[in-house]
């Protein structure tokens, strides 16, 4: 898939460095439920790129740049459930391409190809109550925000929250 700045396509493992830098920056990493502390361990994520095509249970993008072929950082869905048609959507990016609007580029187009391609009805997305800019890009691509789940998880030492926001295919409503 492409959008008019970036190349949406599948993981190869040409990416495992990419994903390294991602996932172990700390930046990256603040919000986000998953790290790597080497790119050995990296490797795990790669293969959860691949179950979850080879399963039907999601499926998850690189985000490159179609001017300089530049990894920008990683899109997705997981947690695909046929039976409620739904998904939770993810995403992330390398610093470098923060404030670029690349998300509120991709997000678009990968919705509507999941709600095209994999018939679903809703996607969700849980995000972290401190992630402010996750947040925004939530708002702006419309979706809705449905409440908060208080101390929802145990990370770092101490409870989260997550706010949950949902995106409707357009067909259903």
């Amino acid at each position: 898939m492409t959008t008019n700045r970036f190349l949406l396509r599948q993981f190869t493992n040409n990416d495992l460095e990419n994903v390294y830098k991602g996932l172990s920056h700390p930046e990256v990493i603040k919000y986000y439920g998953i790290s790597y502390n080497s790119l050995e361990a990296t490797k795990e994520q790669m293969s959860w790129f691949s179950e979850l095509e080879r399963d039907g249970t999601g499926i998850w993008w690189a985000i490159e740049s179609i001017a300089n072929q530049e990894f920008c950082g990683a899109i997705g869905f997981n947690n695909l459930n046929k039976q409620h048609k739904r998904a939770e959507i993810g995403f992330w990016l390398l610093p470098e391409s923060w404030g670029k609007g690349i998300m509120s580029e991709v997000l678009p187009v990968v919705c509507q190809y999941v709600f095209e391609n994999l018939g679903l009805h809703r996607i969700e997305a849980q995000v972290e109550t401190e992630n402010l800019a996750c947040q925004n890009v939530m708002k702006k691509n419309n979706f809705l925000f449905e409440g908060t789940l208080k101390e929802y998880e145990f990370k770092e030492g101490k409870y989260i929250s997550l706010d949950l926001f949902a995106l409707f295919n357009p067909k259903d409503i």
